[in-house]
């Protein structure tokens, strides 16, 4: 059995990390799926996907390390040929990854006590973003 889901999420950019699990278990639920995969994909160069345990300091440190590893206002070639000011936000998104992969046993995405799914924004602008979750399984 194979069922797609799409939703939108509304975002700050620059780094704003958003807790998609509650919206991940209700399409888990509602696809019927007992045991398989749960894949999920944001479109666009400057958004990821990934778990983490979403509480304030884990998020800080999220954002903390991006901006030691990728910082803003250094020279991009993206910045050269477009102008737009998020070379960096391609960057960290291709660091990242657009997807994650997450088991499915029981009717329920497989995850952690403290661990939560997470889309990250790193653009330098608000987005309204779009995410997909197929499930696979039976």
């Amino acid at each position: 059995m194979v069922k797609n889901f799409t939703s939108q999420t509304q975002t700050r950019g620059e780094g704003h990390v958003v807790d998609l699990t509650p919206q991940v278990l209700e399409y888990v639920e509602q696809s019927g799926v007992r045991d398989g995969l749960a894949s999920l994909f944001v479109p666009g160069s400057t958004a990821g996907l990934t778990t983490i345990e979403y509480e304030p300091g884990v998020v800080s440190d999220l954002q903390d390390c991006f901006d030691r590893l990728v910082p803003r206002g250094i020279d991009y070639a993206h910045e050269r040929a477009w102008h737009d000011g998020n070379g960096h936000s391609h960057v960290r998104a291709a660091l990242l990854g657009p997807s994650l992969v997450l088991p499915v046993s029981g009717g329920q995405p497989v995850l952690g006590t403290w661990q939560q799914v997470v889309l990250v924004d790193f653009d330098n602008k608000p987005r309204r973003r779009t995410w997909s979750l197929t499930m696979m399984g039976e």
